[in-house]
């Protein structure tokens, strides 16, 4: 007698190691025969319609094609739905039932990142992408002291902006964040921080921190990594920085360039080391950062026991707080309170499966009133700027324009600073620009 298949799974989910190192895991018919059995069978659920555009564009193709079933679609259009998909991880980890140990095996995200390996392996990603993917390089450059002033001049010109659209593909209307010469690093390293053998320890954590500043940090919003120390400090914890730093690699896997991400990581994992042999934890500002060393790559170096020690080492600002709020080494010494907040929760924070450390610790402000907002912004730090998928992104981003507006809170953001813009791009004139929450923690201790 067959077995039952199950429908959904009580179990666990299992996440597998990422093969990227086996010659088969860039077979094109290889992944497109796989691409056709996931397709099938996510066609028959439909759960994550709501999510990316990805679902929708699949849905679409087959409603409209002769057979309206998957093998009515022609293959060469499984790539529009790969291009949709930004790697959130939310289908995986809050739509489909049958993610593994479920026989069906579906990893949606793991698949179009193959494809995508694939795609850039056959050297069909386009210019602007690797160029909107070399973070660093930008950051160093657009960085430099008047060139700064320069580009930030040029990105606000909307005859600029018309030509960047038609010779690179970046949208005219897509927020381009802006660039300082005054970086996130070197805010942190003009100050003397707290003696680190006063520091102490509490539950997981070692009650010391090295910032890993992100490119984002470092070169856009460098504010953002100065408020990181100072609300530190304040509760104690004696903060520094990593000897050297460079990307996490995150743009580079949402391209597929899977040798520029381990060329990422040999550079950033052995300085990371470094300091936790020295007793220090890591923290980063930046959520899509953080889930790299947490999750992606170490589904790629799975032997690699440096990169699973910084797996367990390396937190989010407000998972860091909270776990010493645990162990009663949270100041609650609040100054100000924040009134009303309009929080938005980013998806790579939600895949961390950490909880909502935020909202727990902004609610923890006296005379603070905080609306969670949960959809996906649509933004993803590329997909948002590229002309063909700007306008998408809008719509996805939709519902939270209509909730922000509706509540026109005192503050608004997201821990993903990019998210926060793409927000503000949909408000009511009038409505300030975000506030990132470290930077709303510190408003609230009155520093």
């Amino acid at each position: 007698m067959a077995t039952p298949i199950r429908e959904g799974s009580l179990q666990a989910p299992t996440r597998h190691a990422l093969d990227w190192k086996n010659p088969e895991f860039y077979n094109e018919d290889a992944v497109l025969h796989e691409m056709e059995r996931v397709f099938d069978l996510c066609h028959g659920c439909r759960r994550c319609v709501s999510l990316c555009n990805s679902f929708p564009t699949l849905f679409d193709l087959v409603d409209n094609s002769k057979t309206m079933e998957v093998d009515g679609v022609d293959k060469k259009d499984y790539w529009q739905v790969v291009d949709h998909c930004y790697l959130c991880d939310l289908c995986y980890m809050t739509k489909c039932p049958y993610i593994p140990p479920h026989e069906w095996n579906i990893d949606f995200p793991h698949l179009m990142l193959r494809a995508k390996a694939v795609k850039f392996k056959k050297g069909e990603t386009k210019f602007r992408d690797k160029v909107l993917s070399s973070t660093d390089m930008v950051g160093k450059l657009a960085g430099i002291p008047v060139v700064a002033g320069v580009v930030n001049k040029m990105n606000q010109s909307p005859a600029f902006r018309q030509q960047l659209d038609k010779v690179l593909g970046v949208h005219p209307q897509a927020k381009i964040p802006s660039y300082h010469s005054d970086k996130g690093r070197d805010r942190v390293a003009r100050y003397k921080t707290l003696d680190e053998s006063k520091a102490i320890a509490a539950g997981r954590t070692t009650g010391k921190v090295a910032i890993f500043a992100t490119c984002y940090g470092n070169y856009n919003e460098p504010h953002i990594v100065d408020d990181l120390r100072k609300v530190f400090e304040i509760n104690g914890i004696p903060v520094t920085l990593l000897d050297k730093e460079q990307c996490c690699g995150m743009p580079k896997l949402e391209l597929g360039d899977l040798e520029s991400v381990a060329a990422a990581k040999e550079a950033n994992i052995p300085a990371m080391m470094k300091l936790i042999n020295e007793g220090w934890d890591i923290v980063g500002p930046v959520p899509s950062c953080v889930l790299m060393f947490k999750q992606e790559l170490p589904l790629m170096f799975p032997d690699d026991a440096d990169v699973q020690t910084v797996k367990g080492r390396i937190f989010d600002p407000f998972e860091y707080l909270m776990l010493r709020h645990k162990e009663g080494k949270l100041n609650t010494n609040f100054k100000k309170s924040l009134g009303k907040v309009s929080y938005h929760t980013s998806c790579h924070l939600r895949v961390q499966n950490i909880g909502y450390k935020t909202r727990e610790l902004l609610e923890l402000v006296p005379d603070t009133k905080l609306e969670l907002l949960e959809r996906c912004s649509g933004h993803d730090g590329t997909y948002a700027v590229k002309s063909e998928f700007h306008d998408i992104s809008i719509k996805i981003c939709r519902p939270l324009f209509g909730k922000v507006n509706q509540a026109k809170p005192d503050y608004y953001g997201s821990d993903c600073p990019m998210a926060g813009h793409q927000i503000e791009s949909g408000l009511d004139e009038g409505m300030p620009p975000p506030t990132h929450p470290l930077t709303m923690l510190r408003i609230a201790y009155g520093i």
